[in-house]
């Protein structure tokens, strides 16, 4: 496998204010903090945990090209630097996303889902008694950090179950993306290439709601509030949900409506939607979203209060964008990765986004005209990774930290 420790793997984030070549410097200096695990296959799902008492705890997943795949529980040590895996388990296909139960608190069990061909849940557990049937329930468990320890001390996985949208086959279409509802934990959204958007009860095993949401594959969903869910799909539109009245939705923005590079015109002169692939959904201020298009290196960002017209388009990457995040505890920061190997942070506040907005759409609309005349805004902090940023999540519970993948490298960063 492999660890790492504060490696030299890339010379920390550059301050976009002293150049894009340029490092902090004098007085403000910073301490470069980048910590890199290196797996033994290509790393594409990703995602840390948020419980307090599993600081520095993360999932990642394999993209192989056949049947068995791997999934890998790794933590940081503090005191040594070095991250290691502390659990090990087969996965049947490659899993489109990982994603820890939303409980800081720990209340709950410690549950980490998967999606792939299905929705799993698998339980990890520390205690002796279930220790056998994780072994038992998925032939490849491995434990990865307890030799010479107690066993009450060894993680162990158990799968907890096996969701499947399709009540008419064993057989479904794959899941492209899911989001696990922080305000109500007991729901978990999915959505599928068979353009569906499917509402779980994970705690009864059965499905809430299930809907037609687009006309094409849906690629990402993300919760807005407890009953509140929104979705991007090939058919190029971004649309919101609210599981109150099921049999509509609001489209807040469709690539087509803005011509040029977001579309692609037909043969026969009609504009054809680029399809947008991923949604990020600021918990901060929910009135603003996040969405990426197709094989582009534009980040679209959205009020929507005033759909159709973006409150800024985000242009600095030099190739297609692949990830965005929201930062936990700021209402006006993003950060975005790309092709490019960049990773860039954002401040939007000056879009109107977050605690400076005057709630006025054409003052919006004016910011991002004038950020369009002087040349677009600029990230204020930029990082080079090895490779293409395939992966990005900011923590929630530890909102210094932001990590990424590229290859078969997990790094972690301090921001």
């Amino acid at each position: 496998m492999g660890g790492g420790g504060a490696a030299a793997d890339g010379d920390g984030w550059a301050d976009q204010d002293q150049g894009n070549g340029g490092s902090r410097g004098g007085g403000e200096a910073k301490r470069s903090e980048i910590y890199t695990y290196e797996a033994g296959w290509h790393i594409y799902g990703m995602n840390w945990s948020v419980r307090r008492d599993k600081k520095y705890r993360l999932a990642i997943a394999s993209l192989l090209e056949q049947l068995v795949n791997r999934v890998e529980v790794v933590q940081l040590d503090e005191s040594t630097g070095d991250i290691a895996p502390v659990l090990s388990f087969d996965h049947p296909f490659p899993p489109t996303k990982t994603m820890f139960v939303p409980d800081p608190q720990g209340l709950r069990p410690d549950l980490l889902a998967t999606s792939a061909d299905l929705l799993r849940i698998w339980r990890i557990t520390d205690d002796d008694a279930a220790a056998p049937g994780a072994a038992d329930s998925n032939n490849g468990s491995v434990r990865c950090n307890g030799v010479g320890g107690p066993a009450g001390q060894q993680p162990g996985v158990k799968l907890c179950c096996e969701l499947n949208g399709n009540r008419n086959s064993d057989f479904c279409g794959p899941l492209t993306s899911f989001d696990w509802n922080d305000a109500d934990p007991r729901r978990i959204g999915t959505s599928s290439i068979d353009t569906t958007c499917t509402i779980w009860d994970v705690e009864r095993e059965v499905v809430d709601t299930q809907l037609i949401a687009h006309d094409k594959e849906v690629y990402d969903i993300a919760w807005g509030g407890a009953g509140v869910f929104a979705s991007v799909s090939a058919d190029g539109s971004v649309r919101v949900f609210d599981l109150r009245d099921k049999e509509h939705s609001t489209i807040i923005y469709e690539s087509s409506s803005g011509g040029g590079s977001n579309s692609a015109v037909t043969d026969g002169g009609s504009v054809s939607p680029t399809p947008l692939v991923r949604l990020g959904w600021n918990k901060q201020d929910p009135r603003y979203m996040a969405t990426i298009i197709m094989d582009s290196p534009k980040v679209v960002v959205l009020d929507i209060r005033y759909p159709t017209l973006p409150v800024v388009e985000l242009h600095r990457h030099h190739a297609p964008v692949n990830a965005i995040a929201w930062a936990p505890h700021s209402s006006c920061h993003i950060c975005t990765a790309g092709d490019d190997s960049q990773a860039l942070i954002w401040d939007l506040s000056s879009m109107g986004t977050g605690n400076n907005s005057g709630g006025n759409g054409n003052g919006n609309a004016a910011a991002a005209a004038a950020a369009a005349a002087e040349g677009g805004l600029d990230p204020i902090l930029a990082y080079t990774a090895g490779a293409e940023v395939e992966q990005l999540q900011w923590s929630a519970t530890q909102p210094d930290w932001v990590a990424i993948v590229f290859a078969n490298k997990l790094q972690i960063l301090r921001v």
